[in-house]
């Protein structure tokens, strides 16, 4: 009679094919039939990790496993969720694809340094740290595969992306733009503690920090806010001369025929419409007008203010503006504001002032002569941004000073008031949709404070050369990009406005302030969303994704065999998982 009965084993059976080893590992059964000895194949599972075949080897060898909690030691748990979430986003979008079309070492590198930058921004040096084998602060390393023992792979990768960035940069362009598209551009800067790159210079800081040279770079971003390119310039660099080359790039490189521009009135100034954009086919534009263009239009009678009693916009026409539209708005609210904080510089100079009257009346040692005095106010109407609304006298011997009533009242007439100017025609876009896309270069100035302070930091700057610190800011730029779309999906959780028309809807007009719909102020004040979740910031979730671990474990006495076994996501995970469509 045929016995059925027998063992279990693994076979492994390797192969070498042009210089390759191929191994292939079958689960067979041994058994005897009719007196003779046949295997029968179960199945193969060369697909499995090999710390997992090699744990079957194990457990068909020696018998029983030992139980769970007590026959197994954990050798080390690496925060895992993050990765996950973040490496799975930046594949979701296709960017690595974008990077480079076939893996290869450098494009991996290049994929930690970007989802590293959303983690954690750090140096490289730190970043080769986190991804070396025995200092491994997350799975990143196993998750792209990455063997490196220093920071010189990161710093050859970056290289080479930077070779590679015009490339990239038109993936994205054909992705996200297209002719006709609305492009918005804008300019920030961050200050340098070294002194060796050839792109730092000194120039108009916005960052507060006086005495330190700067970097200047522009980003474009299409209409919804996702970046597309940006450039980096010299440090002394001022913003309307950035925009030529910004033209150039989009007509050009990214092969766009038909365009708008939408820049602030810094950016987008008459001069540059006269030299870059005027007469130029398909070539349009969308800015505002100085404060001295719009008391001009004031003073002529062009803007009529008692129109505005009862909207807030209007459009107007002027022959000082040709072939443009201008699209007058009133925000009474910002008027408000305006007139609020202007008292506040009015009261805070003449407090400093009235400290120089005292010094030129003080008994011991008085301040005395014109030169000194003149110093000494000319020090305060520097700082000061209302030094024009007064009128001083200065002598030898004393110093006065009082408002001047009539340029404060001059300037209270255009509180709240701004001027649009577009070459756009009325039936290509509405007065409204060319106030509403002037005012989405709030999107622009998100997308600085997430690269500068928030979010990816990219400032301290470790680069010297002039081409690293291009591929930095670049890196920062793509890390944004991801972040870019997970905020897109995430902001059921997030505490961001997860119904942007529901907002529109509660606005009085274009013109009035943002607001945040019933569903955002829900998750403000209740700090839960409709499904009872914690509502998180974009770096507390971060934080709390990391707690999902992957951890390395191995049966107890033994020396091999180790495998990893995910921990259980939490429900708050599981959905922050799902609106990804990340499997982790």
């Amino acid at each position: 009679m045929a016995s059925r009965s027998g063992s279990v084993h693994v076979v492994t059976n390797r192969r070498t094919y042009k210089g390759t080893v191929y191994e292939t590992h079958l689960l067979r059964r041994t058994f005897r039939e009719g007196g003779t000895v046949k295997n029968q194949t179960l199945g193969n599972i060369s697909h499995l990790p090999p710390d997992l075949i090699d744990l079957i080897k194990q457990r068909l060898r020696d018998g029983i496993m030992p139980s769970v909690g007590t026959g197994f030691t954990i050798q080390r748990s690496y925060p895992h969720g993050h990765v996950a979430a973040v490496l799975g986003t930046l594949r979701g979008t296709g960017l690595d694809s974008v990077i480079a079309s076939r893996s290869c070492a450098e494009r991996d590198l290049v994929l930690a340094m970007i989802v590293q930058r959303i983690l954690s921004p750090q140096s490289k040096l730190a970043t080769a740290r986190s991804l070396c084998e025995q200092t491994a602060t997350t799975t990143l390393r196993n998750e792209l595969g990455i063997i490196i023992d220093s920071e010189r792979p990161l710093y050859e990768a970056l290289d080479w992306l930077a070779e590679r960035q015009e490339r990239i940069e038109n993936k994205l362009a054909t992705k996200h733009l297209h002719d006709g598209s609305l492009i918005l551009y804008d300019v920030s800067s961050s200050y340098y503690t070294g002194s060796h790159c050839s792109l730092v210079k000194f120039g108009h800081n916005r960052d507060g920090k006086h005495g330190f040279p700067q970097i200047v770079y522009g980003l474009l971003c299409n209409s919804d806010g996702c970046p597309v390119a940006i450039e980096v310039f010299e440090g002394n660099t001022a913003d309307p001369v950035t925009v030529p080359a910004q033209i150039e790039k989009v007509r050009r490189r990214f092969h766009i025929e038909r365009v708008v521009f939408v820049g602030d009135r810094g950016m987008i100034t008459s001069k540059r419409i006269e030299e870059n954009f005027r007469g130029v086919q398909g070539l349009d534009w969308i800015s505002a007008l100085r404060t001295s263009d719009i008391r001009s239009l004031v003073d002529e009678g062009i803007i009529d203010m008692s129109l505005l009693d009862d909207r807030d916009f209007m459009e107007v026409q002027s022959p000082d503006f040709p072939d443009e539209r201008l699209v007058v708005c009133l925000n009474p609210l910002l008027a408000e504001k305006r007139a609020h904080v202007r008292e506040e510089l009015l009261v805070a100079t003449e407090k400093k002032l009235d400290e120089i009257v005292l010094a030129t009346k003080r008994a011991r040692n008085p301040l005395r002569g014109k030169d000194a005095i003149g110093v000494r106010v000319g020090k305060i109407m520097g700082v000061s941004k209302v030094g024009k609304h007064f009128v001083t006298t200065i002598t030898e011997t004393s110093f006065a000073y009082h408002r001047n009533a009539e340029k404060i009242g001059a300037e209270a007439n255009l509180d709240g008031l701004y001027v649009i100017r577009t070459s756009i025609s009325k039936k290509a876009l509405g007065a409204e949709s060319t106030v509403r896309a002037y005012k989405d270069l709030a999107k622009v100035e998100r997308a600085f404070r997430s690269l500068k302070t928030v979010d990816l930091k990219v400032r301290p700057i470790y680069h010297y050369l002039e081409g690293r610190v291009r591929a930095h800011v670049f890196l920062c730029m793509l890390a944004y990009y991801v972040e870019w779309h997970m905020r897109q999906k995430l902001r059921s959780i997030l505490f961001d406005d997860d119904d942007p028309e529901g907002a529109q809807a509660l606005r009085s007009s274009i013109v009035a302030p943002a607001q945040r719909s019933n569903s955002a102020r829900s998750k403000d004040r209740t700090k839960r969303t409709e499904e009872g979740f914690p509502v998180h910031s974009f770096r507390t979730l971060l934080a709390d994704l990391a707690t999902l671990t992957k951890n390395k474990v191995r049966p107890s006495g033994v020396d091999s065999g180790e495998f990893f076994v995910l921990s259980e996501p939490t429900l708050v995970q599981r959905r922050a998982f799902d609106l990804l469509g990340v499997n982790p």
